[in-house]
């Protein structure tokens, strides 16, 4: 099941059929599995109730636009969560995975420690990243799959972070059998994104991150030592979003 919204509030949405045709790896586009609905998102709270899902949304100023799919499936919960930088897929997922329980993948993440580890994957992955080039996507598919089918995983369900990002990605993936129950694209206007970029701000002391506007520091000796990440500029947020929309920020973009 797909659904599209926009930043308007709707207090809660079950997702049941309707009418809109819309094509796309995930899921299968059956045409009469689709509603519509208008909707924000903070928090973004899944209800299982046997072959159903709910989500129910709080208002926010600034709330992005979200795409939900969504198949009738039994438990352990399978999700995958997309959204370019500053959607505040972060959060979602920190949510998602406090909530449910799910074991939380990111696929950055994941290559790095298979390349930490020196595991096959990772030592034929490290070749391509000293070259300068994009690890192909075989090796990324491989991993991501390996770590889909681990124990925790498999028991707890999984909560799948950036990836696919391509159709061929999402297709390989299928290839393996393996299809989420929930696909949540977080879908950000541009002129949204790059404000919650350049106002984004670095405590070195903590590490910890703060919004000028939306999550001001504390006091004014934590403010006095903000700093802000040299990619955090309005420039270099403008190319990350046009980058992330010419790429596919998943599947569903392509």
């Amino acid at each position: 099941m797909l659904i599209m919204g926009s930043t308007s509030f709707s207090p809660s949405l079950s997702l049941s059929p309707s009418l809109s045709p819309h094509s796309s790896k995930f899921p299968n586009p059956n045409p009469n599995l689709f509603l519509r609905s208008h909707s924000s998102f903070t928090p973004l709270t899944l209800r299982s109730n046997q072959t159903r899902y709910r989500f129910k949304k709080l208002p926010s100023s600034n709330a992005p636009n979200f795409l939900v799919a969504a198949s009738g499936k039994a438990e352990p919960l399978k999700v995958i969560i997309s959204g370019a930088p500053a959607s505040g897929k972060g959060t979602q997922c920190e949510l998602i995975t406090q909530k449910y329980g799910l074991v939380h993948i990111a696929a950055g993440d994941l290559l790095r420690a298979e390349v930490a580890a020196a595991s096959e994957n990772g030592k034929l992955a490290k070749e391509y990243m000293e070259k300068g080039e994009l690890v192909p996507n075989e090796i990324v598919v491989m991993m991501v799959k390996e770590r889909l089918l681990q124990p925790d995983s498999q028991q707890r369900g999984w909560l799948l972070d950036g990836y696919p990002r391509s159709s061929s990605q999402a297709a390989a993936l299928e290839d393996y059998g393996i299809r989420p129950d929930v696909f949540i694209l977080l879908d950000v206007s541009e002129d949204i994104l790059v404000e919650r970029v350049v106002g984004r701000r670095l405590d070195p002391l903590t590490g910890k991150i703060y919004h000028l506007k939306y999550s001001p520091p504390e006091n004014d000796e934590i403010a006095s030592r903000l700093t802000q990440r040299f990619d955090d500029t309005e420039e270099k947020a403008f190319a990350a979003t046009h980058t992330s929309s010419k790429c596919g920020c998943c599947a569903l973009c392509i």
